[in-house]
């Protein structure tokens, strides 16, 4: 099982952190299985960081073995979703990237990859993927609002380019990119998110 990481998805993204303009192909990293948090378990903020950020993604999950797969077939490798949130040591991250270093710890370590409890059908949303839409609420507040017919690469282009250099297999989670909103969790947040009105997670920091 893999999980794979876009960034660089919405512009509104992109623009809330002044990193220049859209790439021409997708931006992807992994993060080891040890990085998935469950079942509406509490995230630990870890005591290496001093800004651990929330970024919330709609997460694709693969269904069958897949290999240089054509983009107009990527639609038969999944057929639910669900939500995540990307937790990103911003502080590691930016210090690693200002010294031209890999950036892994800031985005790979324990527990920083929570998955919702559940995964929902295409079929029974009754929506294309690209028809979706997730909220992500701090403490009651709303601060994140995504949906997929904004992403740079749609997830059909995300499965076909992963596709080319490494093989997909069953139970594989894509998280497809964050939008705008990103921001620091603290200890006593509660962070909760919707896919079309259902809850998916609702989860505490400590």
């Amino acid at each position: 099982m893999k999980i794979i990481c876009i960034g660089r998805n919405y512009v509104d993204h992109i623009k809330e952190f002044d990193n220049g303009e859209p790439t021409e192909e997708p931006i992807f990293f992994l993060k080891p299985d040890t990085a998935l948090l469950r079942n509406n378990d509490p995230f630990f903020i870890p005591t290496f960081s001093k800004q651990v950020d929330y970024e919330t993604e709609l997460v694709v999950k693969i269904n069958r073995v897949g290999k240089c797969i054509e983009e107009r077939y990527a639609h038969r490798y999944y057929d639910e979703v669900g939500l995540g949130i990307d937790f990103t040591a911003r502080d590691l991250q930016r210090a690693a990237m200002a010294a031209g270093h890999p950036w892994e710890k800031a985005k790979g370590f324990d527990r920083s990859a929570a998955i919702s409890p559940r995964f929902l059908s295409l079929s029974e949303l009754g929506k294309k993927v690209e028809d979706l839409r997730f909220e992500m609420t701090l403490n009651g507040e709303l601060k994140q609002v995504g949906e997929p017919k904004n992403m740079i690469f749609s997830v059909d282009k995300l499965i076909s380019h992963l596709s080319k250099y490494m093989t997909l297999r069953m139970g594989d989670y894509i998280f497809t990119g964050t939008p705008a909103g990103v921001g620091p969790v603290h200890k006593g947040d509660v962070l909760r998110a919707t896919l079309e009105g259902k809850e998916l997670f609702n989860f505490d920091i400590k």
